[in-house]
């Protein structure tokens, strides 16, 4: 990398630590550490994005330090202590439930139990959010899940999802009670609805992501997602505004076992939309008409295939073994790039995430975009017949060899044995 014909420099003084400068750095080259930013000088190309986006000016180029120490200590010190004032005012983990015609979606489960986690941390209540028509069994089913608190608008007129009720319900739950986490199922309606709250709150919101984690110094959410097309695994912070809002897929996080003992304390509130102001309105839902494509998120047994198979004729090899353990079939991104199979069966971060009991790999590499989709499975079988694959560093079992000669073995021996339960460990 060529030498900055400029260096850059900081008042450490001025700095409040928001993290826009590392924020906006294309190359990486300046950290907030502690309650100060740092500057690597071995990556900064002097480009200048980050001296434009500091609300202090502690940054500057050499040269231009008159202009810089203009900037008072104290405005610094000033708007560090209105944004910890407005985000202290904030407090508690909220769930967004999910239903729909009283039947929660799973991933709900999930997120409370990634929920209590954090409120545990956080030393705060944990809350679910519960929109519908007859949700009482819904919030109650929360308080099994972990939740202390659910805050309910039962309305006739969110009997089904639309975006505008649903957003303007939460956004009156989110301003009178301020929670300082909203987690919400990165489903067709989670994405959807969370995009409409996070934007009308002015509040940043994190994709998709793989993991949640509470740094305890400064109480903020750590975001993990993958980035660059999975070539890398971003971690995300929003340091200035509340909620701190996420989305994350299903079956990446564990949902705790129900205690039904276990009682919530139910806030109800009102909508106070009538049907007259929403602008849409639901003639006739029709399901999905495609009724033979996988459930691969919440299948128990995947056999999954990728280019190794080298036709997609290898396909019907990996149908025959899923069909002998009681499973269903996954497949690579690769596979389905090629139109060997359909986009229903990928697996991978831009496939569907999975947390099987059983996960075989036959003829997958093991690239992370695939890994992040997959890699919680409880038992997790590789037959590949390179030895160097990075699937096999996270495999439960290895098999390095020709795939067209193990996989008829095992569909041998799931037939006339018990392979299944020995993969798993229940017995044999």
């Amino acid at each position: 990398m060529r030498k900055p014909k400029r260096k850059l420099q900081i008042i450490a003084a001025n700095c409040i630590a928001c993290g826009r400068c590392e924020a906006e750095c294309p190359f990486d080259a300046i950290h907030v550490e502690g309650d100060v930013a740092v500057i690597d000088y071995d990556e900064c190309t002097a480009c200048g994005k980050c001296v434009k986006e500091c609300p202090t000016d502690c940054l500057f180029f050499e040269g231009e330090e008159a202009k810089a120490k203009e900037e008072k200590p104290a405005v610094a010190a000033d708007l560090a202590a209105d944004v910890v004032a407005r985000l202290s005012q904030y407090h508690g983990v909220w769930i967004f439930v999910e239903q729909s015609n009283g039947e929660a979606h799973p991933v709900s489960w999930e997120l409370l139990g990634k929920g209590r986690q954090l409120a545990d941390t956080l030393g705060c209540e944990l809350a679910a959010v519960v929109l519908g028509e007859g949700v009482n069994d819904v919030a109650r089913q929360a308080g099994h899940y972990g939740a202390d608190k659910a805050y309910v608008i039962d309305d006739p007129v969110l009997a089904k999802y639309r975006t505008y009720p649903y957003a303007e319900g939460c956004l009156k739950l989110v301003r009178e009670y301020r929670p300082e986490i909203m987690l919400i199922g990165a489903t067709t309606l989670g994405r959807d609805l969370s995009g409409a709250i996070a934007t009308d709150l002015h509040t940043g919101l994190t994709a998709d992501c793989t993991g949640l984690e509470i740094d305890e110094l400064t109480r903020l959410l750590r975001q993990t997602r993958p980035a660059f097309g999975g070539n890398i695994m971003a971690t995300i912070q929003c340091k200035e505004h509340r909620p701190q809002m996420a989305t994350v897929r299903p079956r990446v996080m564990e949902a705790l076992a129900p205690d039904e003992s276990r009682e919530v304390e139910i806030v109800r509130e009102t909508l106070e939309i009538n049907e007259q102001d929403i602008g849409v309105e639901i003639v006739e839902f029709r399901p999905d008409a495609d009724l033979d494509k996988p459930n691969l998120q919440y299948a128990e047994i995947i056999c999954a295939g990728g280019r190794g198979l080298g036709t997609p004729q290898g396909f019907k090899l990996m149908a025959e073994l899923a069909e002998a353990l009681g499973g269903v079939v996954g497949a690579s991104r690769a596979t389905v790039d090629a139109g060997w199979i359909s986009h229903d069966y990928q697996v991978g971060q831009t496939g569907y995430t999975v947390r099987p009991r059983l996960y075989i790999a036959a003829g997958i590499s093991g690239a992370i975009q695939h890994r992040v989709g997959m890699q919680t499975a409880d038992t997790i079988v590789a037959i590949n017949s390179d030895p160097e694959a990075p699937i096999f560093n996270i495999a439960d079992f290895g098999i390095v060899g020709d795939l067209y000669k193990v996989v008829p073995e095992l569909i041998k021996q799931a037939k006339e044995g018990n392979l299944k339960e020995k993969l798993l460990g229940d017995g044999g």
